[in-house]
């Protein structure tokens, strides 16, 4: 059993902390990516379904990069950010962060970050109008021109095809 505590930091962030357990690793005590990806896609979707106020799913999930290794009883910290926000959809950037001594809580280390693409869904499963997002902080601000540009560029290579 996983010890688990929600933090939440504001309305366009969302974290999560958890210890790693034995039965999420393999034969090595390397934690599964798929346990970590899992973890994030929670995070997205928990932070989305705040923001959207609906249901949501995942429709894409991009750029995954496994950072560095995490293992079992490792600290992991998943925070989640609203990058983007489109009519239906929300783009959401996922950070993991691990500390493998926990007698050192300062020295923490990026494992994994990707961006999430959420849509929201209305009563009958269709998509569903979400409200604007205006980013506030200059880090905000920064993280939307990046998934603006993301965006763009992903419809761009869509049409190539």
């Amino acid at each position: 059993m996983s010890k688990a505590s929600g933090i939440n930091i504001g309305s366009n962030e969302l974290a999560f902390a958890t210890v790693m357990q034995p039965n999420q690793a393999n034969q090595f005590g390397n934690i599964h990516g798929g346990e970590i990806m899992k973890l994030m896609d929670n995070v997205a979707g928990a932070l989305a379904h705040r923001y959207a106020k609906s249901n949501v799913v995942t429709a894409r999930v991009e750029e995954i990069q496994f950072l560095n290794p995490i293992m079992v009883g490792a600290y992991v910290f998943c925070k989640g950010k609203i990058a983007y926000v489109g009519n239906t959809s929300m783009e959401i950037f996922i950070t993991v962060d691990v500390v493998q001594d926990l007698s050192d809580f300062e020295d923490s280390e990026r494992a994994l970050e990707a961006f999430f693409t959420m849509v929201s869904l209305d009563v009958t499963g269709r998509p569903h109008k979400v409200p604007a997002y205006e980013p506030a902080t200059d880090e905000e601000k920064e993280l939307y021109k990046i998934a603006e540009r993301r965006r763009e560029n992903a419809r761009k290579a869509r049409h190539r095809r």
